[in-house]
């Protein structure tokens, strides 16, 4: 069997109340907390594949602030047991934030077809490693609770 390597990247949108961003979603009836972003299509760098993520999955342009963190440990996918390989960036929105939010998770509104999708704020003081389901995204909730200020 040929092993792969899986790339993903995401986006960190921190509010003014010092809250992040996380997706509540449910895919071939697997439900998961992330953070919002996605895989990396062939052609694709890192920044535009993040732009094209929150395009698609919030209807919102963002602008980048900064990388966060990228893997430093072998992770394996659950979906394909391809080798993940995960990017973070702090983003903020282009323009108002127009998304809706919850504050219940998995409030899916409309949803359409296997894959459902809602989004809410966590509080950066709250939010806890069990808060999100992948593993990456739980030690990136430990070095978001490290940062000064939150």
């Amino acid at each position: 069997m040929v092993k792969k390597f899986n790339i993903r990247v995401y986006g960190l949108l921190i509010n003014e109340y010092k809250e992040v961003l996380v997706s509540d979603e449910e895919e071939k009836g697997k439900r998961f907390i992330k953070f919002p972003g996605g895989g990396l299509e062939f052609g694709e760098g890192l920044i535009d594949g993040l732009k094209r993520e929150f395009i698609e999955e919030c209807a919102m342009e963002i602008e980048i602030i900064r990388h966060f963190y990228t893997t430093h440990f072998f992770a394996e996918s659950i979906f394909n047991g391809h080798q993940l390989i995960a990017v973070y960036y702090l983003v903020k929105p282009v323009g108002d934030f127009i998304v809706s939010t919850s504050t219940v998770p998995y409030n899916f509104i409309n949803p359409v077809g296997d894959t459902k999708q809602a989004f809410r704020f966590i509080a950066l003081k709250d939010i806890s490693e069990d808060d999100v389901t992948f593993l990456v995204d739980k030690h990136v909730v430990k070095l978001l609770k490290a940062l000064p200020g939150f």
